[in-house]
């Protein structure tokens, strides 16, 4: 058990936290939630020990470890990736250490039969039974398994961990405080240096975690995949529930409609219980009643409403400039980095309006492959052309960090501006809640959510008609995320998406090009859809391998022609389920517009033609759409009755 008593801090001038109380249970599975600078991150350092806390204590049990893996450090090491990752077994070897001490004192003894000597065979049987509860003889196994679920490849291995990007190391350190197994397991974003492969590994390794596991992410599939409690911090209070994240959402949502509620109810039986008063104030015969009810005031508690930050970006892309037909080609598209092929022999044609997203794991070239359409790489072989008119929005993995940290947030916007954006500049980093205070920060004094919101900012001033964002949610929360992928929804360009959240590529792209193993694939459909056709072929794999070996060559090749009409039926079926999912959420859309239509109708102020024009317009559409909705849930129906 880990248990907060009355902790306190407070950040210039800001009680991050007033006087919060709770606990944690030695298997809990906590997200800590709120928006950026809530104090999240602070409240991790001061569990595990990194930051104290101006009142309050932190009381764990005796024996019990906290382990601690921060957004960002740099580790100082000059070992290889694998012995880094071993020194997590540091408590085995020191009981490898004192077992051999204890063994070569054993040897030159020869009191057999004293209690001395019993008493180092006692301990020395002890140390042993402590080093197998421990795994001492699988720790070699253990770091490797580890290390590929990460996404390192046994080649990694004995490289040095210098080595390797930012990322990468990031990766070593979690391998590392993973295998120490401490009893309490507090993560602060470790989703941001990962795959989705490796994210999906991280799922089911803390799904079966001994100890307690308290983690940082806004990554909503990650949070519902791994948590059972989800803590709430807002306005220097805590808000304790007892499920995941998307119930969360749904319960604090509850929760506050019924707080107003009760203070509405309270406010009319308050002004109720005034107008009696002041209306019998001066009567008699009424003197007890009034006096009664002047009591009922004093004594009533006011209904507390939490207190909710109405603060949220708010933008939307500019209108997609036309482009042609064709926005992207590339025949035969190969890079190297020296004698590293990251991919060779690629094809692929985006049209006007594709929205796609490559994935895959990191280092298999999506962030490469970006770079090449955008021009930043040039020594490539094979032929890449852009279409015509095209217009190029680029959001980099690393956007942030190529901001100028000696320009103030006004100025990294003022010198790009051009025209009639110059006088709005205040107003566009307004609405990415940069005030006028803000606004004169210089860009190295930023928080990395900041900056992510500076860089987003800063595609709002050219319009263009091919968005490239490579991986544009890291240090956005979750608010932030959703308006910004709300605004790609409504981008009307072709955009080329690279992401490792799950939940963001939900529904912004149809297309996937997967990277993997030197060569790119495309897949229609969704991300989900994508993930279970991984899984499931994962699967068929496994199982053709074993088929294969007791087939002959003739009927293997009979099972391959099956194989692949399997394949091609699953893939147009992907596609039919693809058009209806795509048609529910334009429906969706619509019917929210037509809500807002009707809201302003219910509330009887006067509309001029051009209103009642668009919602007639919005209702002939909804219609068009439930039509085509019908016809392609009749379509997926006979596909799987094998009417077609």
């Amino acid at each position: 058990m880990l248990a907060i008593n009355n902790l306190s801090v407070q950040f210039t001038g800001t009680n991050l936290f007033d006087n919060v109380t709770f606990n944690i249970a030695d298997h809990d599975r906590i997200g800590l939630v709120g928006k950026n600078g809530a104090g999240k991150s602070t409240l991790l350092k001061i569990l595990c020990g990194w930051q104290q806390p101006e009142t309050g204590t932190i009381i764990i049990a005796s024996g019990q470890t906290v382990g601690y893996l921060p957004q960002e450090m740099v580790p100082d090491t000059s070992r290889t990736v694998v012995d880094e990752a071993m020194t997590a077994f540091s408590q085995i070897d020191r009981l490898v250490a004192l077992q051999q001490q204890l063994t070569d004192e054993i040897a030159n003894r020869t009191d057999y039969e004293s209690a001395e000597y019993t008493k180092l065979l006692n301990r020395h049987n002890e140390v042993t039974e402590q080093m197998s509860m421990l795994g001492a003889d699988s720790r070699r196994e253990r770091c490797e398994k580890v290390l590929l679920g990460l996404g390192f490849k046994h080649d990694d291995f004995e490289r040095p961990v210098a080595e390797f990007s930012g990322g990468w190391q990031m990766r070593v350190e979690l391998a590392k405080l993973l295998l120490s197994q401490p009893d309490f397991l507090l993560l602060d974003e470790p989703t941001n240096h990962l795959d989705i492969e490796s994210i999906q590994w991280l799922e089911n390794f803390l799904g079966s975690y001994p100890g307690a596991v308290v983690l940082v992410s806004h990554d909503r599939t990650f949070l519902d995949n791994i948590t059972r409690r989800t803590i709430e911090i807002t306005a220097g209070r805590i808000y304790d529930y007892k499920c995941p994240y998307s119930e969360y959402v749904v319960q604090m949502q509850e929760r506050r409609a019924s707080q107003m509620a009760q203070l509405t109810a309270q406010q009319r039986q308050v002004a109720q219980i005034e107008a009696f008063i002041e209306r019998f104030r001066y009567k008699a015969t009424k003197s007890k009643q009034v006096q009664s009810r002047i009591k009922m005031l004093e004594k009533m508690e006011t209904v507390k409403v939490d207190e909710v930050s109405t603060e949220s970006i708010h933008f939307r892309f500019p209108p997609a400039p036309h482009s042609g037909k064709i926005v992207v080609e590339a025949q035969r598209l190969g890079k190297a980095y020296g004698e590293l092929q990251v991919f060779d022999n690629v094809d692929f044609l985006l049209t006007s309006g594709s929205k796609v997203a490559f994935v895959g794991r990191n280092g298999e070239g999506k962030s490469t492959m970006a770079k090449i359409i955008v021009g930043e790489i040039k020594d490539y072989t094979g032929m890449f052309k852009l279409g015509a008119q095209v217009q190029l929005g680029y959001y980099a993995q690393n956007q942030a960090a190529m901001l100028d940290g000696e320009k103030t947030v006004f100025q990294t916007i003022d010198d790009i501006a051009v025209g009639d954006i110059r006088p709005k500049i205040r107003n566009i980093l307004g609405s990415f809640l940069f005030d006028s205070e803000d606004c004169e920060k210089k860009v190295k004094v930023l928080s990395g959510g900041e900056k992510a919101r500076l860089a987003l900012a800063k595609l709002l001033l050219t319009p263009s008609n091919l968005l490239i964002l490579d991986e544009p949610t890291n240090h956005l929360d979750m608010d932030s995320k959703d308006i910004l992928k709300n605004a790609l929804l409504q981008y009307t360009g072709t955009l080329i998406l690279v992401s490792h959240d799950r939940d963001f590529l939900q529904g912004l792209t149809d297309t996937l090009y997967e990277f993997r193993d030197g060569a790119v694939h495309e897949f229609k459909g969704d991300i989900f859809e994508f993930l279970d056709w991984r899984q499931e072929e994962a699967v068929r794999n496994s199982a053709a391998k074993s088929e294969n070996a007791k087939t002959t060559a003739g009927s293997t090749g009979q099972g391959r022609k099956a194989y692949e009409q399997s394949k091609d039926r699953e893939r147009e079926l992907r596609k039919l389920r693809g058009a209806v999912e795509k048609i529910e959420k334009e429906i969706e859309r619509l019917e929210g517009l037509i809500a807002e239509k009707e809201a302003v109708l219910a509330s009887g102020s006067a509309q001029d033609s051009g209103f009642y024009a668009e919602y007639q317009s919005l209702k002939d559409l909804l219609d068009q759409q439930m039509d085509a909705w019908e016809e392609a849930t009749i379509a997926v129906d006979d596909f799987q009755e094998g009417r077609m």
